[in-house]
């Protein structure tokens, strides 16, 4: 199949060159220096799956308009601030794609996708670490057993749901196809939440790693009180969890147990992580945003629980204080 990836940075690389590394015709669009290396010298993987340098069935290109011929599959992977300014340009791509879809970060990137493309929308999700060190070069340093799901936004699983859920295990990406893919994006969003919220006000000031801050008490103490607190709106929305990331996610363990319990869970992840030589550099991409400079996602990925818990009058004060930290330091982020 042909896939088109708009905003090919460091997870639309990973993804793009797995599926060009399994044998999808792949083109991505994205900033020139990458595009260049790409096209020069092939692009390069490390991280939790191995080494890999693909140079076949994979094209860089810096616009949507020199993106050739048709597409499968577009899968949106820019950074959320960056939607609207993406889709803008690529609207004569959009007419040249069978299916879209988008593998960001928050709730409502779907709604506004349809308001783009219509009937051609389907619902995905994926938990996929990447991060681009250099033109040409990226890593893939997280992931989980079953890192992709997809699903009709009306509910159901179609042929085309399974093209690309079997296009994604082909590439070792492995995926499912489900009959209700909104709670997947909605335990995800607690998923990334409860990882950002917690990673950018516990580890941001050093050079430090998930695994760093989870293997200390206070860290798994402030990440228990986040999940419990993003576990509560997900159940008033009539969601129990699934525990769709396992076993990074956990959140079945964290909501039958006791606080110390469920302390002690996620000090021993942390220990196991630093322990892992694939799991003990990682980080996410709210904690990269913010070493790097560049403003983070933390409208579209903590705020609408805010406004859920605000809807149903529930309190989070600890995902509360995070947001308003982090709203802080993106006020003086630049990029």
């Amino acid at each position: 199949m042909k896939f088109v990836i708009l905003g090919a940075g460091g997870l639309g690389s990973v993804i793009g060159g797995y599926l060009a590394n399994a044998g999808e015709q792949v083109t991505l669009i994205g900033r020139q220096a990458h595009m260049d290396a790409i096209n020069e010298n092939g692009l390069k993987i490390d991280g939790c799956r191995g080494d890999f340098h693909i140079a076949e069935n994979l094209t860089g290109v810096t616009s949507p308009d020199d993106a050739e011929g048709e597409f499968d599959y577009l899968i949106l992977l820019v950074k959320g601030k960056d939607t609207e300014t993406a889709l803008a340009e690529a609207e004569q791509l959009k007419n040249r794609c069978k299916n879209v879809l988008s593998l960001q970060n928050g709730i409502g990137k779907e709604k506004r996708l349809i308001e783009w493309a219509g009937d051609k929308v389907i619902g995905a999700s994926t938990i996929e670490g990447g991060t681009l060190h250099e033109p040409g070069h990226a890593s893939n340093p997280i992931t989980t057993p079953t890192t992709a799901y997809f699903g009709e936004l009306d509910g159901g699983i179609t042929p085309r749901i399974e093209a690309i859920t079997d296009a994604f295990n082909r590439a070792g990406l492995g995926a499912r196809s489900m009959e209700d893919i909104y709670h997947v994006l909605w335990e995800k969003l607690v998923q990334i939440c409860t990882a950002s919220s917690w990673s950018v006000s516990t580890l941001a000031g050093g050079d430090l790693y998930f695994a760093d801050g989870l293997a200390v008490r206070e860290g798994a103490e402030h990440y228990v009180a986040i999940a419990r607190e993003l576990l509560t709106v997900y159940a008033a929305l009539g969601y129990q969890p699934e525990n769709f990331y396992a076993p990074m996610s956990q959140f079945k363990e964290l909501n039958s147990v006791s606080d110390e319990k469920a302390i002690e869970i996620m000090q021993a992840l942390g220990e196991r992580m630093k322990n892992d030589p694939g799991g003990r550099r990682g980080r996410t991409s709210m904690h990269e945003d913010v070493t790097r400079g560049r403003k983070t996602e933390v409208d579209e990925i903590i705020k609408p629980f805010l406004v859920k818990a605000a809807e149903l009058n529930i309190e989070i004060p600890t995902v509360n204080a995070v947001y308003r930290i982090i709203k802080v330091l993106d006020n003086y982020l630049k990029h």
